[in-house]
């Protein structure tokens, strides 16, 4: 799958989102309170916290599935000295949470780190387990620079790790001076990543360190890529996919994932984006909002580094956005709509032929999905529909592409054991309507509302037509003639 926009890096989010997830919040100084220095010391824990308060451990919210039993020290088990910090991170489906995590906080003024280049410690597992991210400058209050090493496999034996600072003069007055958070998925691409039990590992001599020997600094946006596409005035280019890789003294080569207030971002022409007003989503992912027509190319520095990767919009102008739907929400099963309460963790790519270019942009508000060379892709989400009360699917459509030769949509049910078994002697079922091409009209939206008796037709993938709807999990759009089509509003209703 070709993917622009949609897909960004996850462990940067979740540094993100650990700033809304603590279990207490709260301000420690005041803006007109702030001293000239700050304590330098880069030692976090040995034997025991250093410097910091009994209650210097602030966990994640249980309420987003933390585990918060997991977590204390070990007198029996230690890289130097008598004590250690022990975890033991939870089994996935433990009830009392499937992950354990949370930060190390300086309940004071906030340290000097800037005469540091690297937040180090030691540890080892009760098994070759991965501890999904261990980083610094997340402090669940005003934190701007957080950054992380995502998936550290351990090893049984007592092992160094290192977590490069992407700019230390930045971190003048932090209070965020760790984080972890270990469990049964991994955090980039939210899949099993063999820690599904329950283990232990063990963490010693945690502190910041100028080791002078880390090299080769490699900031990336947008993932190193050169990203070119058409947009509208009004629509959000999220700055997703940012990365940095350093070369340590070693020859290992580790990624984090730094904030964007690490980098400077720059526009080619401010008036169509003004690279300095970064807005921030209700899950504090940051955007820039194209403002007019026109093209303007976005780049960005690290600590004087030119990062991989740009973003040019081709800005075409306004955008007109779908039509409000206008049925009640009690007559509604919404799949994706901005208008409507929808299912939860949509994906709009579950399947997909690999040619097909997929992005999600946020235009005036509303967000849609936009398929370039639509071959095959499935719609998917966590759970399924029963769409049985409901009489017709909706779905908004804009033909983007010349010529188009036909558009189908599918509905796949995955039976009564709310399953994805596949098609074909199992209890999934599947069935596909031709929408007519004469109600297709190029860049004009369209509303299709299908009965759902008239998914009659057999599926590629090896439905035979007429599925059942009490189970649905996906909705499939296909195009053999490989159109291009922009997607909204997609619902069951009666």
């Amino acid at each position: 799958m070709k993917t622009r926009i949609y897909t960004y890096t996850k462990f940067t989010l979740f540094l993100g989102l650990a700033m809304l997830t603590a279990t207490s919040c709260e301000r420690e100084i005041s803006d007109e309170a702030v001293p000239a220095t700050f304590n330098s010391s880069g030692e976090i824990f040995t034997d025991s916290p250093v410097g910091l308060t009994d209650d210097f451990f602030v966990s994640f919210d249980p309420n987003v599935g933390a585990n918060t039993e997991g977590f204390g020290t070990d007198d029996n088990v230690s890289y130097e000295g008598s004590t250690s910090i022990r975890i033991d991170v939870p089994a996935a489906d433990d009830p009392s949470g499937g992950f354990i995590g949370g930060i190390f906080r300086d309940r004071g003024e906030g340290r000097d780190l800037s005469g540091y280049d690297a937040l180090t410690f030691w540890a080892k597992g009760s098994t070759t387990g991965t501890i999904g991210i261990v980083g610094f400058g997340t402090d669940f209050l005003e934190g701007k620079y957080p950054s992380g090493r995502p998936n550290m496999q351990l090893t049984t034996d007592w092992k160094k790790y290192v977590i490069p600072i992407s700019d230390p003069s930045k971190l003048t007055q932090e209070k965020g001076l760790f984080l972890f958070s270990a469990g049964g998925l991994d955090i980039i691409d939210n899949i099993p990543n063999g820690n599904e039990i329950g283990w232990t590992f063990w963490m010693d001599e945690i502190r910041f360190e100028k080791l002078g020997n880390i090299g080769q600094s490699r900031p990336m946006i947008f993932n190193g890529q050169d990203v070119n596409e058409d947009v509208f005035t009004g629509t959000q280019i999220f700055l997703n996919d940012l990365v940095q890789s350093f070369q340590l003294g070693t020859g290992e080569v580790v990624t984090v994932g730094p904030s964007y207030n690490y980098y400077t971002f720059s526009s080619s022409d401010s008036s169509v984006i003004n690279a300095d007003n970064i807005e921030l989503d209700q899950f504090g992912n940051p955007f820039l909002t194209v403002l007019s027509a026109g093209s303007a190319k976005i780049s960005a520095t690290l600590n004087g580094v030119s990062a991989e990767g740009s973003y040019t919009a081709n800005s075409l102008g306004s955008f007109e956005t779908a039509p409000d739907p206008t049925k009640p929400q009690s007559d509604v099963i919404s799949i994706f709509s901005d208008s409507y309460t929808s299912v939860s963790d949509l994906n709009p790519a579950a399947f997909n032929d690999d040619n097909v270019v997929i992005s999600v942009p946020i235009a005036n508000g509303n967000q849609y999905i936009s398929y370039e060379n639509l071959n095959f892709v499935g719609v998917g989400w966590d759970g399924t529909v029963n769409a049985s009360p409901m009489t017709h699917l909706h779905v908004d459509v804009q033909l983007t592409s010349d010529g188009a030769k036909n558009f189908i949509v599918e509905l796949i049910d995955f039976g009564a054991n709310d399953t994805n078994d596949g098609l074909g002697g199992t209890d999934d079922s599947a069935g596909g309507y031709l929408v007519p091409s004469s109600q297709l009209v190029k860049d004009s939206w369209v509303g299709i509302d299908i009965p759902l008796t008239a998914f009659n037709r057999p599926t590629g993938g090896g439905g035979a037509g007429r599925p059942n709807i009490n189970n649905i999990g996906l909705v499939v759009f296909v195009s053999t003639s490989l159109d291009s089509y922009l997607i909204d509003n997609i619902y069951f209703y009666k």
